[in-house]
């Protein structure tokens, strides 16, 4: 189940890379739901995606304290 959350969390992500806000929400929301582990996967997808995509940079405050 908790794999399930991971990708879905994955699949949101992806359809809102668009819009720089709304992934910077979403972005928050994986971190509070997903387990520690699967935060570290999150952290590499994420930085994968704003390699791709550099206007949402700003979200990685979120991952990087």
């Amino acid at each position: 189940m908790a794999r399930a959350m991971f990708e879905y969390t994955k699949t949101v992500l992806q359809k809102v890379s668009f819009d720089s806000t709304l992934f910077c929400k979403e972005v928050q929301k994986a971190l509070e739901r997903l387990l520690p582990y699967e935060i570290e996967e999150l952290k590499i997808y994420i930085q994968s995606l704003v390699q791709q995509n550099p206007k949402l940079d700003q979200c990685l405050i979120y991952i990087n304290p």
